[in-house]
């Protein structure tokens, strides 16, 4: 008896000595679907690539403008040159200096035009895929507060009831001592109060790793140890999280919208390989400025350079290389298109089988908690007036323990399933 209130005494001073080594912040659901969508680093990492895209886009759409310049160029020659007949010209020592401004721009209106609208296709396909990391960030995060509140109170549930079963052995101890009762039952008694507790310490365990992982989910800085805030679970509503968007289709989900964007990028980009070369590209310069050797006098010189060009790369007629690569990327993409539909079905499935074993789970423990918790109390009152032996207490604890562990799992699977179906229909959290 005295090794096992030591074990209590232990295990209160590992409780006592975490709270004050962490700062204790209670959360509940609301709490962390609002932390989460605001401070989950995958959530903002999706959301820089989706500010990238656009600036790749902005930066795709500047291929009309064009490029200003200003500046000096100089020239020099000593000794050779040759003029326009081929003639060599010995002797010679010439410079020239040309400070101007101008602008030249290089318009491709087979690459712009495409690449622009390829740019354009994948910053809508990165504005799908933020809001698919979204879900999918603050769904993790609802799932594992579901796991950390499960297991606070499947831990606070195991310390009562170890409690009740420390005091039923301290009876059978007085009784013992006083010979009327056998040693064996004390034994049992206090053997099986230290089972609870150490269960309760387990669970423990599982509970800090809960809450670590959801303060890392909820990108919390510091020594921080996370409790729910709620005292007791309950199953949600069916209807709690109706919402227009969520279907029975994968069309609505932005994962896939995301992935048809992109192959909608591809197939564009690849467009420049196919139709793309009978439009020209335009190459157009002009400077102004004054011109001269490196002394005086300066004349002022205008030119104006014009082009246009078509062009035919011989690769794309007899090697089709580059469409080839177009088309890989393009069938890669609508395979990935085709595991999402694969994958959707499957979340879906498996959630609503989730939903529906653990509903049926919660109807069988509800009545079965009733009838346990009643014949638990009935077997202590029994034992109280010695009518009783104390296996049957024990038992009793034992079956009741189990129903009510399985009950807390229960609600927190089918809470979790819950969730799990309204983000695969293509709800929004």
């Amino acid at each position: 008896m005295r090794s096992f209130k030591i074990l209590i005494a232990l295990l209160l001073l590992i409780t006592s000595s975490n709270a004050n080594s962490q700062e204790i912040s209670p959360v509940s659901v609301q709490t962390v679907l609002k932390l989460a969508g605001a401070n989950n680093l995958t959530i903002k990492e999706y959301q820089a690539m989706y500010r990238q895209a656009l600036a790749d886009q902005v930066k795709a759409g500047e291929w009309w403008l064009p490029v200003l310049r200003a500046g000096i160029t100089t020239h020099y020659l000593n000794g050779a040159a040759m003029n326009t007949n081929a003639r060599i010209i010995n002797g010679l020592n010439q410079n020239s200096l040309f400070s101007a401004f101008g602008f030249s721009a290089e318009i491709d209106f087979n690459k712009g035009r495409y690449e622009y609208l390829a740019a354009k296709q994948m910053s809508v396909a990165a504005s799908y895929a933020s809001i698919a990391a979204h879900n999918q960030a603050i769904l993790h995060a609802v799932q594992t507060y579901y796991d950390l509140q499960a297991d606070q109170l499947s831990y606070l549930f195991l310390t009562r009831l170890a409690s009740q079963a420390d005091t039923l052995a301290g009876q059978l101890k007085i009784q013992v001592d006083a010979g009327l009762r056998y040693q064996s039952e004390y034994l049992l008694a206090a053997s099986n109060a230290q089972h609870y507790y150490i269960e309760a310490i387990q669970q423990k365990e599982n509970w800090q790793k809960a809450g670590i992982t959801l303060s890392s989910l909820l990108n919390l800085i510091g020594n921080i140890r996370l409790v729910s805030a709620d005292s007791v679970m309950l199953p949600l509503r069916n209807d709690f999280m109706s919402d227009s968007t969520a279907t029975n289709n994968f069309n609505v989900r932005p994962e896939y919208k995301s992935l048809q964007a992109e192959l909608s990028s591809y197939q564009t980009t690849r467009k420049i390989s196919t139709n793309g070369y009978a439009l020209p590209k335009i190459i157009i310069g002009t400077d102004d400025g004054l011109f001269g050797a490196y002394s005086y006098p300066l004349y002022n010189t205008y030119q104006i350079n014009a082009s246009i060009v078509w062009t035919l790369p011989l690769g794309r007629l007899f090697k089709h290389g580059e469409l080839q690569r177009q088309d890989a990327r393009i069938a890669i993409q609508q395979n990935k298109i085709e595991q999402f539909k694969n994958q959707y079905f499957i979340e879906i499935q498996n959630a609503d089988i989730q939903k529906h074993s653990a509903y049926q789970q919660l109807q069988a423990a509800t009545s079965a908690l009733n009838m346990a918790g009643n014949a638990l109390l009935q077997s202590q009152q029994r034992q109280q007036l010695g009518t009783a032996k104390a296996f049957e207490v024990i038992q009793a604890e034992q079956v009741y323990l189990q129903i009510k562990l399985d009950d807390i799992k229960a609600i927190a699977e089918y809470n979790k399933a819950i969730y799990s179906i309204f983000v695969a229909k293509g709800g929004t959290l």
